[in-house]
């Protein structure tokens, strides 16, 4: 009887070893999902604070015209984005999760009015985060522009 005893705690550490990690990964990547989405609705709201909040000291931007901006450049970008968006989707998501680094690559698509006609765009996003202090930090994002 001891030894059954024995066997299924071997079986549950065994299974727990090898599911908690990838359960642990799922729910960062939950998260990070979610931060992303909210960072495009503050972004739309010019919510500067928020945004503040998910910016590191050091981020870098690359813009899809192959421009650069670091943290001022952004918050500047949230504060003054006046443009009208109808839906703002972020969707295609992949998040690699190392340790307290993550990667989030996923695809945004913007309609809204240009010039009295519809205009659909899609871009798609590496974003690199870091965790300090119980929260991810964005370090760096890169974004495209797809072609239609």
């Amino acid at each position: 009887m001891r030894q059954r005893s024995v066997l299924a705690a071997l079986a549950f550490a065994f299974v727990g070893g090898v599911h908690g990690p990838a359960l642990a990964q799922d729910a960062v990547a939950t998260e990070l999902i979610q931060l992303e989405r909210d960072w495009d609705a503050a972004f739309l709201k010019n919510d500067t604070a928020f945004v503040d909040g998910v910016l590191a000291s050091e981020f870098i931007a690359t813009y899809p015209d192959g421009t650069s901006g670091d943290r001022a450049k952004e918050l500047a970008n949230a504060a003054a984005f006046n443009q009208q968006i109808d839906s703002s989707t972020l969707d295609e998501f992949t998040v690699q999760v190392h340790g307290q680094t993550a990667v989030v690559w996923f695809t945004r698509r913007l309609v809204g009015p240009s010039k009295g006609q519809r205009l659909e765009v899609a871009y798609r996003y590496l974003d690199v985060f870091v965790r300090r202090e119980g929260r991810w930090q964005c370090v760096a994002s890169q974004s495209i522009r797809l072609p239609k």
